[in-house]
């Protein structure tokens, strides 16, 4: 992927959630800000503006001045900490983002010499807080609107995304979608239990609180655990997922996790059938 460094605006007073730390608000068990930096964990370096907290990866801190000085203020604070040609600029409230919407825009960003990538939402909204900008003509806009206006405390941020290039990316329809009240918070809630999404999102929490970065076939541990549930007995189908990741970990210390994890899962995998069929034959 394209280098870059993240800018993630997490300040603001958050009125409408009662003044509630709505950066760490939780949503399928992970805070709203890990969840934002899960998804440009590739960035060269990421900057959140705002209070300091325990996430779920290193970042830079640092704050706008003055405090509370809006998303223009904290947008020029954070671009003062980045070094990359591009940048990733996020709002810290995106329970939905993901990886394919930061590449599509790094993508967009890339095309000619636009001045960045700016994702639109189902009417066609720009989401100025879901783009990427080209460094150097996001510091000239920035200076020049300080310059103009004496200083950038308060100012909208359409008075810069008016004077840059952008190439406009319709991203999945839930990639801009963010949390403002309670209500935003509830639906965000009950989207990632349902049944389409639900494994997904269980799984990547899991790893993220147990510190695990490793893509397997969850397929082939479910059809696993399906196996020793019905040819062993039911408590076997948990042991024996465990026995499988415990195997595993021993296997994969100087080698491939999971290359590791799909080995021991098919020797599972083929003596749970063989058991199977041995009760079968009596």
């Amino acid at each position: 992927m394209t280098a870059y460094d993240a800018i993630v605006l997490a300040g603001g007073a958050a009125k409408r959630l009662g003044g509630a730390d709505k950066p760490g608000i939780r949503v399928g068990g992970r805070a709203l800000l890990d969840r934002v930096l899960t998804a440009c964990a590739d960035a060269s370096t990421t900057v959140v503006v705002g209070g300091r907290r325990t996430t779920v990866r290193p970042v830079i801190w640092t704050y706008e001045e003055p405090r509370g000085g809006g998303p223009l203020a904290a947008l020029d604070a954070g671009v003062r900490r980045t070094t990359a040609q591009r940048v990733l600029v996020l709002s810290a409230d995106l329970p939905f983002l993901g990886t394919g919407t930061v590449a599509a825009l790094l993508a967009a960003a890339g095309e000619g010499r636009r001045d960045g990538a700016v994702c639109t939402d189902r009417e066609g909204r720009d989401q100025p807080l879901v783009a990427v900008y080209r460094a150097e003509p996001l510091r000239r806009e920035l200076a020049l609107l300080a310059t103009e206006h004496g200083g950038l405390s308060g100012l909208p941020l359409r008075l810069l995304t008016h004077e840059l290039d952008l190439a406009r990316v319709a991203a999945d329809p839930l990639a801009s979608f963010d949390c403002d009240t309670w209500e935003d918070i509830a639906s965000a809630r009950a989207r990632i239990r349902e049944h389409g999404t639900v494994l997904d999102e269980w799984i990547t929490a899991v790893k993220n609180e147990l510190g695990i970065e490793l893509d397997v076939d969850t397929d082939v541990l479910l059809d696993l655990a399906r196996d020793a549930a019905h040819g062993v007995a039911r408590p076997a189908a948990p042991l024996t997922t465990f026995l499988v990741g415990y195997a595993a970990a021993m296997a994969s210390s100087e080698g491939d996790s999971a290359t590791a994890v799909a080995e021991a899962a098919r020797k599972a995998a083929a003596l749970a059938v063989r058991w199977a069929d041995e009760n079968e034959t009596q």
